[in-house]
């Protein structure tokens, strides 16, 4: 792959679709036009299984919700984020992979192998250049919504709470990973995004 993939990662009310808006912009002011996509979703395919996902009262068994991310990873994966890495572009992620580690594996009880196959399957071995997680406790993070939560922020702050804490572990798991404090002012986040995220054009990362 030519191209840059960075992935923003945390808990719903973190401030992860903060800074990809403030990267992204960042980005356009150097004359970079950056892809930016979300997970679940991103596709047509994707957009409906978001729906069944996040905005439907369904309830479903864990390994059902699994499959669900992973086909519209999968298609995300193929029909967008592959080609744009081919053709040298930067592609800004609202979650990836990890995304399912921590929610599926540490927040609903999956095993983690179990994840860990899936998504290489779903990813077509597609690692990010750089994930950055933000790490914000779950009483401020529900603190800070402004909308009525979806199905998966239903699920309780004891479920959000091993969220967070898988984040935190696979932070330390995985290279080209950066675990900030996501309860730091939002420019000064942006400020240690920005640094990171030049390293990786400079070829420090």
């Amino acid at each position: 792959m030519k191209g840059v993939f960075i992935v923003f990662e945390g808990i719903d009310g973190c401030g992860k679709s903060t800074q990809l808006q403030a990267l992204s912009e960042r980005l356009q002011s150097y004359g970079i036009e950056p892809v930016v996509v979300r997970e679940p979703g991103g596709t047509p395919v994707g957009e409906q299984i978001r729906q069944i996902l996040l905005d439907r009262p369904f309830e479903m068994e864990p390994l059902t919700e699994l499959f669900l991310y992973e086909a519209s990873r999968s298609e995300l994966t193929r029909t967008i984020i592959r080609p744009a890495l081919a053709a040298g572009q930067v592609v800004l992620a609202d979650r990836f992979a990890m995304a399912s580690l921590a929610y599926q594996s540490y927040g609903r009880g999956l095993d983690f192998t179990l994840v860990q196959r899936f998504n290489r399957i779903a990813t077509d071995g597609i690692e990010p250049s750089l994930t950055i997680i933000l790490d914000v406790p779950v009483e401020i993070a529900f603190a800070r919504k402004r909308r009525a939560f979806d199905r998966l922020e239903r699920a309780g702050p004891q479920f959000h709470e091993r969220v967070r804490q898988g984040y935190r572990e696979l932070a330390h798991q995985t290279p080209r990973s950066l675990l900030l404090d996501g309860t730091r002012p939002p420019a000064e986040l942006a400020e240690q995004i920005w640094t990171a995220v030049q390293s990786l054009f400079q070829g420090g990362g």
